[in-house]
Parts: structure tokens; C-alpha cells; sequence
């Protein structure tokens, strides 16, 4: 016969009750999903028997509804990249099977703690996608830029290590970049030619009206690591500073990177890299509304050679 426990909760056998500690329980326990956004990815794992899925949007579509089935519980859910490559060197690494779904939610837990996976807010999959593709190459720039920089040594005159001592100017000409900024939006952009591949790293950050600025410290480190591979390298590279601020012209500074140190350039050198299409070389009209700014001095010459 049914009865009421002292909390109201209606049971037979005390069932229900557990079950519903569970289902609170499990709220509490974080969800990772390896999502296949590329094609070609998604290509490559339609050759596991064991594979569920023959169409990817079918499967896309699948993992939205899923991704809101999970938030919907009040269940966290990260959303990372799923590497066939990757999982296949895994499996080979431990000995797995890679075609049995056990490999695959073995792998995929351990993307839970990628800092290239992002949190599920409850966006449309076609806006996730782009998101997460953009996370996994700003991550991917960085571990490049760090490589560069635990490999490029120490100095032969002073034994100094050249890559702590660049992420270190790195890092102050940042600050002293936002503190000339001024008050308003800031939009940066740092490009250097590395051995093998152009590292680029753009950063927004924001300066309140008592001049403090605003910087997200992934978004930062990823930027200052990147400029301070630049100034390691010793070789080409720019960095592109445009301040947006109410009621005022858009304004764009500009510095190049020379042999270790960055330069500024003049108003004429910036008007000169916006107003140059950069494929054909062929003079474009100037933004309208746009101030074209000499740059300023942001970085002390460099110890080492």
C-alpha cells in the first residue's frame, strides 16, 4: 500500500526517493562530448564498424539535440574536438581497440580537460562549430609559440634564458600598450613568420575610464606568448593596435617587429599596411571614419643577440 515518507515523497518501497537522489547526483557530474565538426573527421571515423553514424549532418544534428537534452537535466557539458588521428595514436598508446564505443568514451573523457574545449551554453550547433575550430587553433598557436620559445635557448653573452626574458617584455609591452591606449575598445593583432607556420594571436581588451584596462588572462597569455616568440625569433612580424571609443574616429597604431625589438611605425608606414591589399599589393581606399596613428614606444631593446 503506498504511504508518505516525512518529506511527502510517495513511495512503496523507497525506490522513487533513491532514484531521485540519483538523478541529483548525477547533475553534479560533469559530461564531456568529442564532437566530429570537420568533414574529413567525421570521414574517418565512418571506417569503425562500431561507428554509429553514415551522414553528417544526420549526426550534427543528433549531437544538438543531445547537447540540449544534457543542459535541459541541468547537467555541465564541455564540448571538445574529436581528432581521429589523435584517437587512433591513443588507443595504439594503450593498447585499445578503436573500434568499440569503450575506446571512444575513454578518449573523450580525457578531452574533458582540454583548455580548446568550451562549455555548452545552449547555442545552435552551426555557432558552436566555428567557436570550438577557432579555440582549438588558438590553442594550437600557443603550444607552437611555447615550443619556440623553450627551444630558442640561452643567450651565448650573458646565459640568460631568451625565452623567460621574451615572454617577459612580451608581457610589459602589453601593459604599456594598453596604458597609452586610452579609454574605449581595443582590437590587437600580432603576426609572426615562424619555421613553420605564421603565428598570429588577436586579443580584445578594454580600458575603463580611469584608464584601468580589462585583459582575459587566457586570451592575454596566448597574445603576449606569441609576440614574445616574435621578439625571440628575431625575425619579421607586426602588431596592429585599433581603439574604438564612443563619440570619437576609430583609431589604428601600428608596430613591426625588427631583429628582437618592436619598432613603431610612423603614420604614413600605417596608412600605407591598411591601405594595400595584401594579396595583390594594389592601393585600397581608406576606411571612412578611421585615424591612421603613428605608433608609440612600448618596448626597451633587447640584452641579446
Amino acid at each position: 500500500m503506498p504511504r508518505s515518507n516525512d518529506t511527502g515523497t510517495r513511495t512503496t518501497t523507497g525506490r522513487p526517493a533513491r532514484t531521485g537522489r540519483r538523478r541529483t547526483l548525477r547533475r553534479e557530474v560533469p559530461s564531456t562530448l568529442g564532437l566530429l565538426a570537420d568533414p574529413g573527421d567525421f570521414a574517418a571515423m565512418r571506417g569503425y564498424r562500431s561507428f554509429a553514424f553514415d551522414d553528417h549532418r544526420d549526426y550534427l544534428d543528433h549531437v544538438d539535440r543531445l547537447l540540449r537534452s544534457l543542459a535541459a537535466q541541468g547537467i555541465h557539458t564541455t564540448v571538445a574536438l574529436f581528432d581521429p588521428v589523435e584517437y587512433a595514436d591513443y588507443c595504439a598508446d594503450r593498447g585499445l581497440d578503436p573500434d568499440t564505443p569503450g575506446a571512444r568514451t575513454r578518449f573523450t573523457a580525457a578531452l574533458g580537460g582540454a583548455t580548446s574545449g568550451l562549455p555548452y551554453d545552449g547555442r545552435p550547433i552551426d555557432e558552436l562549430v566555428p567557436l570550438l575550430v577557432d579555440a582549438a587553433v588558438r590553442q594550437a598557436t600557443w603550444e607552437y609559440a611555447s615550443t619556440l620559445l623553450a627551444e630558442v635557448g640561452r643567450c651565448a653573452d650573458c646565459g640568460e634564458d631568451i625565452g623567460t626574458a621574451s615572454f617577459e617584455r612580451a608581457a610589459e609591452a602589453l601593459r604599456r600598450l594598453m596604458d597609452r591606449a586610452g579609454p574605449g575598445h581595443h582590437h590587437l593583432v600580432c603576426s609572426v613568420p615562424a619555421p613553420e607556420e605564421q603565428l598570429v594571436a588577436v586579443l580584445h581588451a578594454d580600458t575603463a575610464p580611469d584608464g584601468r584596462p580589462r585583459v582575459d588572462g587566457r586570451d592575454g597569455l596566448d597574445f603576449v606568448t606569441v609576440l614574445a616568440a616574435g621578439l625571440a625569433l628575431g625575425g619579421p612580424g607586426g602588431l596592429v593596435l585599433r581603439s574604438t571609443a564612443e563619440g570619437d574616429r576609430d583609431r589604428v597604431h601600428g608596430w613591426r617587429l625588427d631583429r628582437g625589438r618592436l619598432v613603431p611605425l610612423s603614420a604614413a608606414a600605417v596608412f600605407n599596411a591598411y591601405c594595400t591589399d595584401a594579396d595583390t599589393g594594389e592601393p585600397v581606399g581608406p576606411e571612412p571614419g578611421v585615424e591612421y596613428c603613428p605608433g608609440y614606444e612600448v618596448d626597451e631593446p633587447g640584452p641579446h643577440h
